[in-house]
């Protein structure tokens, strides 16, 4: 690479101030510090001597999700062959799906870097690393049939509206990559929720995910409904593994959790929110089952227990990679406790109460990423409390 490096030594000085394309020294920088270690130095304290600078951070997080890509790719191709009724080798369904996701990649991280590129320029300032994080997050959170048209549509409006207007990255309340998913939610409902937008199938192919099962019925044993599903295999070993319908990067619960083992290894993620949200969608799935069985309410979700709630729908990938974000997230420890917890209460309380959106775990992650400065705030100012409290004469 070091015939590369010499190139871009060469034409530096036509980028740097005074050059004839000074102005479009924010491509050259990302270009140049994204295949190669920054050798810039600071010129007050404090002095930190590292070569994982901000790009090789995020770049830590694309790889954690790559299981999460190759078995979705696997996934999906399998769910073709089912609704074909055919078998295929693992190979034959990872070029399908494959073949399904590229294209949704090459639009997302195309219009992403568009508007990186266009802020970039006008705001004079290097190109923002952040967004490789958030254009390798969409995909995985859309559904394989989503038509591209609308996912160039929802990065443009995740990352313009849901980062760039609050000042680029650093700055942003919401999770940009959550921001984008709202925005299909609310604007194009047929293609981000129902039966017939998961599965890449012949037409007039479909199936229904997990969550939209218990939600649709009424009176009934949210387990014992799925058993009895006789199209997909509603196991909770089944979707524990991923073999389900679903958005591409959601579904396999086990390989989010090698993503997850990835980040907290490498110190990319905070465990406590993690563990946090567990705890929080464990106590409320407890009671909402208890309230089930001592209400006699017609409300089937209410029956669906905590260990179904962890393997269905998006909860796992939100939780590992969306509530860990640490620009929309809390800074403090207590603070991730709580902001942890309450994501995961009101993962299932969206769910179970909210039947025309039987999801929840987007709403709950930005639900709490507007309250993420206020959990901060109060934390602090107990800390101050104590503290004057125990240092008082």
């Amino acid at each position: 690479m070091k015939w590369l490096k010499n190139i871009l030594d060469k034409i530096k000085p036509h980028f740097d101030k005074g050059g004839y394309l000074e102005k479009y020294y924010p491509v050259f920088e990302a270009t140049d510090t994204i295949l190669f270690s920054t050798d810039k130095r600071t010129h007050s304290g404090p002095h930190i001597r590292d070569s994982l600078d901000v790009k090789r951070v995020m770049i830590l997080v694309v790889i954690a999700l790559l299981p999460a890509y190759i078995f979705g790719a696997m996934n999906i191709g399998y769910q073709m062959a089912l609704s074909l009724g055919q078998t295929n080798t693992w190979s034959e369904n990872l070029i399908q799906g494959a073949l399904k996701i590229l294209p949704i990649i090459a639009v997302t991280f195309g219009a992403g870097a568009l508007w990186e590129i266009i802020f970039s320029v006008v705001r004079k300032h290097p190109i923002s690393e952040g967004f490789l994080v958030t254009c390798a997050l969409i995909p995985l959170i859309m559904p394989p049939t989503i038509p591209l048209w609308q996912v160039a549509v929802a990065t443009s409006f995740g990352i313009v509206i849901g980062k760039e207007i609050f000042g680029g990255v650093g700055m942003n309340i919401f999770n940009p990559a959550l921001v984008a998913r709202a925005f299909l939610f609310f604007t194009y409902p047929v293609r981000i929720s129902g039966d017939k937008v998961w599965i890449s199938g012949p037409d007039g192919y479909s199936g229904a995910t997990a969550l939209a099962i218990p939600a649709a019925e009424k009176s009934q044993d949210a387990v014992t409904l799925l058993d009895s599903v006789s199209q997909f295999d509603y196991s909770w070993l089944n979707m524990f593994m991923g073999w389900v319908p679903g958005s591409i990067g959601e579904t396999s619960t086990l390989w989010i959790m090698v993503g997850a083992i990835f980040l907290l290894v490498t110190g990319m993620a905070s465990w406590r929110v993690m563990v946090g949200a567990i705890i929080g969608l464990t106590g409320m799935a407890t009671l909402t089952n208890f309230m089930a069985e001592l209400t006699g309410s017609s409300n089937t979700m209410l029956t669906l227990p905590a260990h179904y709630h962890l393997v269905m729908g998006g909860f796992a990938f939100g939780v590992v990679f969306m509530a860990t974000e640490p620009v929309t997230g809390t800074h403090t420890d207590k603070g991730r406790w709580v902001y942890g917890i309450f994501i995961g209460g009101l993962t299932v309380i969206i769910r179970s109460i909210n039947p025309a959106y039987p999801e929840g775990t987007m709403l709950a992650i930005l639900l709490m990423n507007a309250f993420a400065p206020l959990i901060d705030y109060f934390v602090i100012q107990g800390n101050i409390k104590q503290r004057m409290a125990r240092y008082a004469k």
